[in-house]
């Protein structure tokens, strides 16, 4: 059995201006902070002699090449993002960016935002505008239902009861 993996599909481009300032914050950590405090770390375990049973040598480089994985990620990434800064023409459409409260068939209200897939993970109210129930969501209006077929295969129907769109007053 091979190590190779299918490509994973391209996520979208777009992200959310706390999204981005999270995003580079991170950036500027892992380079001008965490990553000369590993270097100076390694450079001292370097300083104690045989490097090849030195474990505090070794896990330092392990650390700086996973530190410099994620900067060159970061970066290549930030690149190619757009920042959606303002909230689109038609307001009473779902679109990316959009606080949407569902009701669903026990009548029971659930809010999510659909950001960026590098937003997802820390806010358990976001959603990936590329996932299946945020693509469903996209374009629709107040009162309009939603069919969503769970991983499990459950057919689940939402109504969208409200359609929020929270941006910074002085970006809109």
């Amino acid at each position: 059995m091979g190590r190779w993996r299918a490509p994973q599909p391209r996520s979208s481009k777009y992200i959310t201006v706390e999204g981005y300032e999270r995003l580079n914050s991170e950036l500027k950590e892992l380079w001008k902070v965490k990553r000369p405090q590993v270097t100076q770390a390694v450079k001292e375990a370097a300083a104690q002699g045989d490097r090849s049973e030195n474990a505090e040598y070794i896990y330092g480089k392990k650390q700086l090449r996973e530190i410099d994985r994620r900067v060159r990620y970061l970066a290549k990434r930030l690149e190619d993002i757009v920042v959606v800064e303002r909230a689109p023409d038609n307001p009473n459409m779902v679109f990316f960016g959009a606080w949407v409260t569902l009701l669903d068939e026990d009548d029971q209200k659930h809010c999510y935002r659909l950001v960026g897939a590098d937003e997802i993970g820390d806010q358990p109210d976001y959603i990936s505008i590329d996932s299946p129930l945020a693509r469903q969501l996209v374009k629709k209006q107040l009162n309009d239902e939603v069919t969503f077929t769970k991983p499990n295969g459950d057919e689940v129907y939402y109504e969208i009861v409200g359609i929020e769109y929270r941006y910074d007053k002085r970006t809109t």
